[in-house]
């Protein structure tokens, strides 16, 4: 299966602005990650930027992942990219 890189940017003022949204987002990557589609996710360490990589079928898939995550639809993540990505080790 192919894998995916995502990578995007948080809203001004993040640690605030997530709270209602952060139990919910947890518990959605904990369900990608158990279902084998999510290889890992995480925040630059001065929360601007996050960074993930998927395996997962096709692009459509990564984005309606990203899309559907209350991050996304709470507007804590403000923009991604999500690029096929060639592993090579």
């Amino acid at each position: 299966m192919p894998k995916y890189v995502a990578w995007g940017s948080y809203c001004e003022g993040v640690l605030e602005k997530r709270a209602p949204y952060r139990q919910a987002h947890l518990d959605g990557l904990a369900s990608q990650k158990e279902s084998g589609v999510l290889v890992t996710i995480g925040p630059t360490k001065d929360v601007t930027k996050f960074f993930a990589i998927y395996d997962a079928p096709d692009e459509a898939t990564v984005t309606q992942l990203l899309e559907g995550d209350p991050y996304w639809t709470g507007g804590i993540w403000t923009e991604y990219t999500v690029k096929e990505w060639i592993q090579a080790l």
